[in-house]
């Protein structure tokens, strides 16, 4: 089991400091593997071992000279340790350190993410048993469909986001992969063991085989599962813009005694965070793209990925740690009104109740096709005259003649939409 990751905030991750911390354990635990296969003596590992670190600064100097960076690095490394230095980096090339380092820091970002969805769908289950059997609009096409609940809506959201932690978990398992295997992958100058060794102490898998590079469908891999998360985020960050139209008004997100909506109209109270959560996701999707452009190099490597990973790697973790960490506030505060739910439910004067109604009429011994041309025909009406449904209904004696008041009463109960909620709650696990 690889270990989780319960470090600093996201953005720390990515800083060089990080990097070269990770770099320096890389080249530390290679070379005590090498001591274990008695290619290093004692005395040279202890000395490395007490002595080995960096200077970020004194890093990026060397760079600007050699425009390398691994090699400013165990320059600086090879100044604080002296001759045993020669023992360091022996058998390996720059992409060993770069990307098991960097599987590392993919890791450590994934279990930050999977944090952030357990944790939006902690408050998502709250709003979901709260408002179980909260009667509001089901809607389909954008117009008014059937009865639902806001529970329900809310227990979609977090199945979800049950999806989004299956898929960060499984994206961490395939980047949690580190190589040692020499310049083109065949470990002509270093043993397998070492390999194995270093990967084992950093809680990664050794890859069964690789160029001078892990393959980079593991990263599009990642990079993708970062932007379908982000897509679910803005899947509900639309649907609460929507809920939140002036002519809706069913929820909102919270607006502060001292915020201000607008900087000409003073009533403003806007979605600006389901608006915000929107623009991110594109972002990810970007970047997605991106990252399967990465996945065909040329043989064994170039470095056209390179500077690609360099952005989209923490752009794309930062950002989607922020979307989520933000949409988890927005649906923790969001202020629900059941009473604007129900009156929009009755707006149309219970035309929402028309299957039901066809079904009654099915049941009762009439045909579908004229139950449903005697339904649509009063609905219709209703629709262009706004006069009530069930009075229309009530007035057709072609209906009447087949139904009681008593089925009305049944047809037009809106509690009939809800006796599967419980076996649905259950279903999803809450």
């Amino acid at each position: 089991m690889i270990p989780r990751y319960t470090g600093p905030e996201m953005g720390a991750i990515w800083t060089d400091e990080n990097k070269f911390r990770i770099w320096l354990r890389i080249e530390i635990l290679a070379c005590e593997a090498m001591r274990k296969l008695g290619l290093i003596p004692a005395a040279d590992l202890a000395r490395i071992k007490k002595r080995a670190g960096f200077d970020v600064k004194r890093i990026e100097a060397i760079e600007a000279k050699v425009r390398h960076d691994v090699i400013a690095f165990l320059t600086n490394v090879a100044e604080r340790v002296g001759p045993s230095a020669r023992y360091i980096h022996c058998g390996l090339t720059s992409s060993d350190v770069l990307d098991t380092a960097l599987a590392v820091q993919m890791v450590q970002a994934a279990d930050l993410l999977i944090a952030d969805v357990e944790a939006v769908r902690r408050v998502a289950a709250v709003k979901a048993r709260k408002h179980k059997f909260t009667p509001m609009m089901g809607r389909t096409h954008g117009i008014h469909a059937e009865p639902i609940t806001f529970g329900l809506k809310m227990a979609l959201m977090y199945d979800e986001f049950g999806r989004a932690l299956r898929r960060l978990r499984c994206a961490r398992e395939i980047v949690s992969v580190g190589q040692l295997s020499g310049a083109v992958g065949t470990h002509a100058h270093l043993d397998p063991f070492v390999e194995r060794y270093v990967c084992g102490k950093l809680g990664l898998k050794p890859a069964a085989i690789s160029t001078q590079i892990l393959q980079r469908d593991r990263h599009a891999h990642y990079i993708t599962a970062l932007a379908l998360v982000g897509a679910s985020v803005e899947r509900w960050a639309v649907e609460l813009r929507h809920l939140q139209r002036t002519e809706v008004r069913e929820v909102e997100e919270y607006f502060g005694t001292e915020q201000k909506g607008s900087s000409a109209m003073p009533h403003k109270r806007n979605p600006i965070t389901a608006e915000k959560l929107s623009g991110l996701a594109r972002l990810l999707r970007g970047n997605a793209v991106a990252a399967m452009e990465n996945v065909a190099l040329w043989h064994e490597r170039d470095i056209s990925h390179s500077s690609v990973e360099r952005i989209i790697m923490p752009d794309s973790t930062i950002a989607l740690d922020h979307m989520l960490t933000q949409f988890e506030k927005l649906v923790r505060a969001l202020v629900v009104y059941p009473n604007r739910m129900m009156a929009n439910l009755n707006l149309t004067r219970g035309l929402v109740h028309s299957q039901q109604l066809l079904l009654m009429l099915a049941d009762k011994g009439i045909s579908r096709e004229t139950a449903y041309r005697l339904v649509q025909g009063h609905a219709m009406r209703s629709w262009e005259f706004g006069e009530d449904f069930r009075a229309l209904i009530e007035a057709d004696p072609r209906i009447m003649s087949k139904a009681t008041r008593r089925d009305l009463d049944k047809v037009f109960d809106v509690s009939a939409h809800f006796r599967d909620v419980a076996r649905t709650f259950k279903a999803v696990g809450l």
